[in-house]
């Protein structure tokens, strides 16, 4: 019963390592990832996409976005919780803002992507706070070159050609494994990211899914019409 409680004692602190050396809470909140829907991301020739499905019940307008605009030039997805994911957005919005106003130059995608990682990860270490439930691609162009990270709830960062997260991750990484290469075009991207999440989802349409491309030209929100437009209906 000792032992018990003990391994109770572990689940509910927040910043304590167990004598395994585990985070219970961290572990809790990539669970919280899994449950999530997916969200993918593939560097292309010029550029990064980013997209990802949201569900529409019978009576709700509108869901959630799981795909935003950091910046003119960089862009994130989200997996897990929504609220958190707000909140996240929030902050890259303004962290970009501030370094545009300080440097006079758009921010680097992998100094926006380390921020909200540290953000992440500083949630791992106090008390009375709980990890983000959340995980994040961070894409966009550096100096025209386009560059793609994942962070995790723990804070975890890591640079990706493709990735996938949330539930149909482990399927998504098989199909990108098999598919994917350097050089791929827009038209090639947009392709493989529609079968992906048509695959790796249940009962989707063409307008559960958010797509969106972060080239020369900006980020730009590629719409449900328009992806009818290029011949796809899923």
């Amino acid at each position: 019963m000792q032992l018990g409680n003990e391994k109770m004692q572990y689940d509910r602190a927040k910043t304590i390592f167990n004598p395994d050396g585990r985070l219970f809470q961290v572990e809790y909140a990539r669970q919280a990832v899994k449950k999530g829907s997916t969200s993918i991301g593939l560097v292309y020739d010029n550029g990064v996409l980013l997209a990802a499905t949201r569900e529409t019940p019978q009576l709700q307008a509108r869901n959630p976005e799981k795909v935003f605009e950091a910046d003119n030039h960089a862009g994130v997805a989200t997996s897990g919780l929504v609220a958190d994911g707000r909140v996240l957005v929030d902050e890259a919005r303004e962290r970009a803002q501030e370094n545009t106003m300080t440097y006079g130059e758009p921010i680097p995608i992998n100094v926006l992507a380390k921020f909200l990682a540290d953000r992440k990860q500083m949630f791992t270490q106090y008390g009375g706070v709980r990890p983000f439930g959340l995980a994040m691609l961070t894409g966009g162009l550096t100096d025209g070159e386009p560059e793609l990270y994942q962070s995790d709830p723990s804070g975890i960062l890591k640079e990706w050609h493709a990735v996938a997260i949330g539930r149909g991750e482990e399927e998504a990484t098989k199909i990108f494994q098999e598919e994917y290469e350097d050089g791929l075009s827009e038209e090639d991207v947009i392709e493989m990211a529609v079968e992906t999440l048509e695959t790796v989802e249940d009962d989707i349409d063409i307008e559960n899914i958010e797509l969106a491309l972060i080239n020369d030209d900006g980020f730009q929100r590629v719409m449900p019409e328009d992806l009818k437009e290029r011949g796809f209906d899923v």
